[in-house]
C-alpha cells in the first residue's frame, strides 16, 4: 500500500462502519444511517456475482441485514489510487471477509467517490469481482 490519502482513509473506515453494522456491533440505527450518508444518492453497484444496485437497493441491503453477520470479519488490502481529480477519485483494494465456521472470501474492488462541493467524500459506484482463491 502506498502512502495514506483521504480516499484509503474512508475506504477504511466505511469497511469498519460495514462489519460493524453487518455483524451486530453497532446495531443501534442511526449506525445504519452514519452507514449510508458514506454513499451518494446517485450510488451505483455490480456485486460480484453480476448482481446490480442503486442506493434504494443499497438501502434497502443495509436496513435488512444489520446484525446478519455475527463474527464478521473483514480486511482490506492493496489500495491503490488509479486517479484523484478535483471532483473525485477511483480506488481499488482487495477486501477478505470470514465468518466464524464460514468459507473465506476474497473480491477485487474498485470505487469511484464524487467530492461534494463541502469536500465531502461519497461513493458514487462500486464494482466487485470475486477473487481466484488461488491468490489466498
Amino acid at each position: 500500500m502506498t502512502a495514506s490519502t483521504p480516499y484509503f482513509d474512508d475506504v477504511l473506515s466505511t469497511h469498519v462502519l460495514i462489519r460493524e453494522w453487518l455483524s451486530g456491533e453497532a446495531a443501534a440505527a442511526e449506525n445504519c444511517t452514519d452507514l449510508l450518508a458514506r454513499f451518494s444518492p446517485d450510488f451505483t453497484l455490480v456485486a460480484p456475482g453480476g448482481k446490480q444496485l442503486d442506493f434504494a437497493g443499497l438501502m434497502a441491503f443495509f436496513r435488512a441485514a444489520g446484525g446478519s453477520r455475527p463474527g464478521l470479519s473483514m480486511r482490506i488490502t492493496d489500495l491503490q489510487l488509479i486517479q484523484e481529480s478535483a471532483a473525485g477519485a477511483s480506488v481499488t483494494y482487495r477486501e477478505w471477509q470470514s465468518l466464524p465456521g464460514g468459507d473465506n472470501t476474497q473480491r477485487l474492488s474498485t470505487v469511484v467517490y464524487e467530492k461534494t462541493a463541502a469536500g465531502t467524500l461519497l461513493w458514487r459506484h462500486l464494482h466487485e469481482t470475486w477473487a481466484a482463491q488461488a491468490d489466498a
